[in-house]
């Protein structure tokens, strides 16, 4: 395989939890600083470009997590969230821009407003998903005015400035770039109009070529059909021979039908989450094998992006070629245990990527 497509790649950092079985819970890696910065160094010797700190309300905090692993690594970029109505447009803005200085350059911005209604809820956000969306996109111009523009006067619909300073500049120019990964109409039209990077689910990639095309169509509108990119979020099982990676697919969920985590996943599959439900109808109509290398096994018992490449190097390799060949320029990849499976990956598969 000779591919010279400069490829970008993340990896995911687990501070929800890890393991190597979901059923057995002796096989549970505890959240912790050492874990995490274990990870990261993983990733980063196995040469991904950036991290994915999850949100959601069994997380440790994003942006806390960053700023660790940010001293812990040399060149590892780190790729933090961003929810609506947490944090002021200003104050985020502000936090934004010194992380990005201190950093000289090291951060990606995750923009996140499709989280459960019950999550929300908790944490006292009351507004439904689509006006969360609303409120998301206000603050996203709102920020790229404060990083760009002198005494930036604002009256909108959520918030409210005055002319405030914010110190320092980014380093990064104009700004940080902005991720987006989601299924709704919503999603797609803030992406299309501001992410640099759309975030695909695991899918088939006839169906990905078919949505990128869609997605191009959208960003045209802003003039922006050449900047947007899109990635690939997949699990991975990577083993040398394909007999060791499909063995270590079925340890990985044994047992773990009635876990935590396998309820959270049917919670998951009847909210408004578009991806969600597609995961969901996923694992139903095609069962667990999508294709002879796509595997939707992880989607039973793990809330959110699940599909997973199962094979030998030259096989995963090959199966992510073909997502490049429908369109895509990088990948955010998981696999469990997260530091083998990074290290496994850089090994085996990033050679046969980016040779």
């Amino acid at each position: 395989m000779n591919n010279k497509i400069p490829l970008s790649m993340g990896w995911f950092c687990p501070t929800l939890g890890d393991t190597s079985a979901f059923g057995d819970p002796s096989q549970d890696i505890p959240r912790s600083l050492e874990h995490f910065e274990r990870v990261a160094i993983a990733a980063e010797n196995a040469g991904f470009d950036y991290m994915l700190i999850p949100v959601s309300a069994i997380c440790w905090d994003a942006w806390m997590v960053a700023a660790f692993l940010a001293s812990r690594t040399k060149h590892l970029k780190m790729l933090a969230a961003l929810k609506p109505g947490y944090i002021h447009p200003v104050a985020q803005a502000k936090m934004i821009a010194t992380f990005d200085q201190m950093s000289q350059g090291r951060i990606y911005l995750n923009l996140i407003a499709g989280v459960s209604d019950k999550d929300a809820v908790a944490e006292g956000q009351f507004a439904e998903k689509e006006q969360r969306y609303d409120q998301l996109l206000e603050e996203v111009e709102l920020m790229k005015r404060l990083w760009t523009e002198q005494d930036v006067e604002h009256n909108g619909k959520y918030f409210q400035v005055n002319g405030p300073k914010i110190i320092p500049s980014t380093f990064q120019q104009p700004h940080p770039p902005f991720f987006l990964g989601g299924g709704s109409e919503q999603a797609a039209e803030i992406s299309a109009k501001h992410s640099s990077v759309h975030l695909f689910w695991g899918d088939y990639p006839e169906r990905i070529a078919g949505q990128i095309i869609e997605m191009r169509a959208r960003a045209a509108k802003y003039g922006r059909e050449d900047e947007l990119q899109f990635a690939m979020r997949l699990q991975i099982i990577c083993r040398e021979n394909e007999d060791d990676a499909w063995a270590a697919a079925d340890t990985l969920i044994a047992g773990a039908e009635n876990s935590a985590l396998a309820a959270a996943v049917q919670m998951a599959a009847k909210s408004n989450s578009v991806a969600s439900q597609r995961a969901a109808e996923l694992s139903k109509t095609v069962g667990r094998k999508m294709t002879p290398h796509l595997w939707t096994g992880i989607t039973e018992v793990r809330p959110g992006a699940g599909v997973a490449v199962v094979g030998n190097p030259q096989q995963v390799a090959a199966q992510l070629m073909e997502f490049v060949e429908a369109g895509c320029t990088g990948f955010c990849l998981s696999g469990y245990p997260h530091h083998e499976e990074a290290e496994r990956f850089g090994r085996l598969v990033m050679p046969l990527l980016c040779p």
